[in-house]
């Protein structure tokens, strides 16, 4: 058994083979990220008969290589960067030039016999592909109506308190044609009315104009910006709708990739498709993690003690290590999670009664969540609301 440990970098790459005994099988050498370099590398690995590869899921640079390695039928396994930065520091292995990270990576490998990883993975890079797009229309959209709502503060303050959300259907009809307060104030009122009741499906009428048109007569509203803000305005509705409805083809996608891969995390209690495709594609393959601590920290949802000398804080905070998308993903899933599950919602309100603020509490409830999360991921079981606790043969 031949141990192959890639070093992954954005234009070369640096490969290490070990035998099953630790010894170098050769002296570690550098391929490049082309074709050419990829074809130098398959050569290598031709002439042994059984060899297991592993890399670092490092940034995005090494999903070339996994995609070329898979469909040559070479089993890999993609390794926690954690993980081989918590080796290295094990001190094993005396080793010294600027190439060891490669031997490293061949010797964890070797040493700790990995699973390789999940055949579902690719479809999990998908996810997690999209479920950050669609995080990030989701800061545009938010960029957009901030900008909106400042623009608003300018020409029609207290256009916000006229409407429950500003950006409600009727709301956006309205503000496709009129702005600033004095347009409000000189706009006919019938008009404005058959507006609100056409966009509104005739929840609002003429009442709601009239209400419209007496705090457009007494706004502070600046009247000299009133061209300028119809053109940002429209502008910024269209690309708020743009932005929607691109976020909706994103969401129909994930649902369908979803479908495609055999998951129970939807049988949690308020973890929805999109919520659920962001947890499973940021975790990845759960086989990577040995225990639900070593998920838990990735996460960066472990507690950190602040100690120095003497003092040992009496606060404990999270170390914000690992994924941010994974963070967002367990804190929206923990949020529903107090309204649909029974058992998170008394584990939250217990740590509520215990003094603990609303952010404190929800972020012991995400630790809490994810350690079921990760019994249903490695045991391949629906979530129970009672005793679940990982099974030991």
């Amino acid at each position: 058994m031949y141990y192959c440990g890639i070093d992954i970098a954005k234009h070369k790459h640096a490969v290490a083979l070990l035998d099953e005994h630790g010894h170098a099988h050769k002296a570690v050498f550098m391929t490049e990220n082309t074709q050419r370099g990829m074809d130098i590398l398959l050569a290598e690995l031709k002439p042994l008969e059984d060899v297991r590869i592993g890399l670092e899921a490092t940034g995005h640079y090494w999903l070339n290589l996994y995609d070329v390695l898979t469909r040559n039928g070479y089993p890999v396994s993609v390794i926690n960067p954690m993980q081989i930065s918590a080796y290295r520091k094990s001190g094993l292995r005396k080793v010294k030039n600027d190439r060891t990270d490669a031997v490293w990576i061949a010797d964890f490998l070797r040493i700790t016999n990995l699973p390789v990883s999940n055949r579902d993975l690719p479809v999990l890079m998908q996810l997690r592909e999209l479920t950050r797009f669609r995080f990030w229309l989701s800061e545009q959209i938010g960029d957009c109506k901030r900008k909106l709502l400042t623009i608003l503060d300018r020409v029609f303050p207290e256009y916000e308190t006229l409407f429950s959300n500003v950006f409600l259907t009727s709301s956006r009809a309205l503000l496709q044609e009129v702005v600033s307060a004095q347009e409000f104030a000189d706009f006919d009122l019938d008009e404005l009315a058959e507006l609100l009741a056409t966009s509104s499906r005739r929840r609002f009428g003429l009442e709601k104009a009239k209400q419209i048109r007496q705090q457009a007569q007494h706004s502070i509203g600046v009247n000299f910006l009133t061209d300028a803000a119809h053109v940002e305005m429209r502008c910024l509705l269209a690309q708020v709708d743009l932005l929607e409805e691109q976020q909706l083809e994103v969401e129909k996608a994930v649902e369908g990739l979803m479908q495609q891969i055999p998951q129970h995390i939807t049988s949690i209690p308020g973890v929805g498709a999109i919520t659920g495709a962001a947890i499973l594609a940021e975790i990845g393959d759960i086989h990577r993690f040995e225990s639900p601590e070593k998920l838990v920290a990735y996460a960066g949802i472990d507690a950190t003690v602040h100690q120095s000398g003497q003092f040992e804080a009496k606060q404990m905070h999270m170390s914000k290590r690992g994924s941010p998308y994974l963070r967002l993903g367990l804190w929206q899933a923990a949020s529903m999670s107090i309204i649909h599950n029974e058992e998170l919602k008394l584990y939250y309100q217990k740590k509520r009664s215990e003094g603990k603020p609303h952010r404190v509490a929800i972020g012991a409830l995400c630790r809490k969540l994810l350690i079921r999360i990760y019994v249903i991921l490695k045991e391949n079981r629906p979530y129970q609301t009672t005793k679940l606790v990982p099974q030991h043969p």
